[in-house]
């Protein structure tokens, strides 16, 4: 395995919780921090150092810290880590939590990309999602970042219930016209345990149905592409020079460290993950005990299947002898019935020395992924 050179680190608080929101986070519990803030330390000193090229603070939502908190964060990092020269650092953010003097603050330890949770545009969409910001406070909050960072990414969010494709094409619109450098589209998952989950199961509608949301996929892709953004990954546009180099490690099969409640890991051929509960987190690492909930050993053709999944999750796919010299396996041994059939049926294509996704593919690509694993 190569060497990590890529961090991520979950900063579990939020202001409330929305209602299609499955993530470790704790809503409205300013009152954890320092002993977050003790417990991360515990984490990251029995950690081994290295210098990090990629650093991503998620959550949750990072911008919960105030100042002192974040400095705190950061110290703690930059203990046992090096930062390199080129190091991409991405803060996760509520366009609500925007300020002058929390963009500052971010400058100052070297934040230099912003994913901004946006969302949608549309009033009624944002109440339904039960986001706590709104359009004047989207386009204050993307003005004050870019004023001096300059790579800010925007999330939106596709197929709630009865959206159209006019609709849709709104928030892209105005997400454009925001020039952010990176967009991620996501199309809204009722997961369980949420209380999304609980009002479907009282027989609530909450999204589009399968047909829309594939409608409104192939539309943002068009979009988006028309508009120069190039469509990199699965869920994932970019102007030239700003993918996501972080996400990008992920999706190549690298190493990364993994800090905090419910963070994963992959070090040295095993995949760990910390406990979810952010309480259960803090009582273990405050207590002298491992936060690690799950550890799973990957062998070589695990990972290799891995390699093969996340590589296809990328529009430019697989270079086939760079796959077979990476991980010693080809496509045929691994998957080689799978492949005829995926092939034939368009969902895969083969060109010179390399294989991606078709359009078709992509629209059900969440179901080949298992038959490759």
């Amino acid at each position: 395995m190569d060497d990590p050179t890529s961090l991520y680190l979950h900063v579990p608080f939020c202001r409330h919780r929305c209602g299609y929101c499955n993530f470790t986070l704790m809503a409205n519990r300013q009152d954890l921090v320092e002993d977050y803030l003790k417990a991360i330390a515990i984490e990251i000193r029995k950690s081994r150092s290295a210098t990090l090229e990629t650093l991503f603070l998620g959550g949750g939502t990072p911008t919960r810290l105030n100042a002192d908190q974040f400095h705190c964060l950061m110290d703690i990092l930059e203990e046992r880590f090096e930062l390199a020269d080129e190091l991409e650092m991405t803060v996760e953010a509520n366009p609500a939590d925007i300020s002058e003097e929390l963009v500052s603050t971010l400058v100052s330890r070297g934040v230099n990309r912003i994913s901004l949770g946006v969302q949608s545009f549309r009033p009624e969409k944002l109440e339904f999602l039960e986001r706590d910001h709104d359009s004047e406070g989207i386009r204050h909050a993307v003005d004050t970042i870019r004023s001096r960072i300059e790579n800010l990414s925007i999330d939106l969010i596709f197929g709630t219930r009865d959206e159209t494709p006019a609709e849709w094409m709104q928030d892209l619109a105005q997400a454009i016209r925001l020039q952010p450098r990176h967009l991620s589209t996501y199309s809204l998952t009722v997961e369980k345990g949420t209380r999304f989950w609980n009002r479907q199961q009282k027989d609530e509608r909450m999204q589009v149905d399968d047909e829309s949301t594939a409608e409104l996929y192939e539309l943002g892709i068009d979009y988006c592409e028309d508009h120069q953004f190039e469509h990199y990954e699965v869920s994932n546009f970019a102007q030239a020079g700003y993918q996501c180099r972080h996400n990008l490690n992920y999706w190549n099969g690298g190493s990364y460290f993994g800090f905090g409640p419910g963070a994963a890991r992959f070090l040295d051929g095993v995949r760990s993950t910390n406990h979810q509960s952010t309480t259960s987190y803090l009582k273990r690492v405050l207590g002298g005990q491992d936060p690690t909930s799950e550890v799973s050993p990957v062998d070589r053709e695990q990972w290799a299947r891995e390699i093969l999944i996340f590589g296809l999750r990328r529009r430019a796919g697989i270079d086939l002898d760079e796959f077979q010299e990476r991980t010693g396996f080809s496509l045929q041994q691994l998957v080689g019935s799978q492949l005829a059939e995926l092939l034939e049926n368009n969902l895969l294509e083969i060109g010179s020395n390399r294989i991606w996704l078709t359009r078709r593919g992509l629209l059900v690509s969440d179901s080949i992924w298992p038959r490759f694993l």
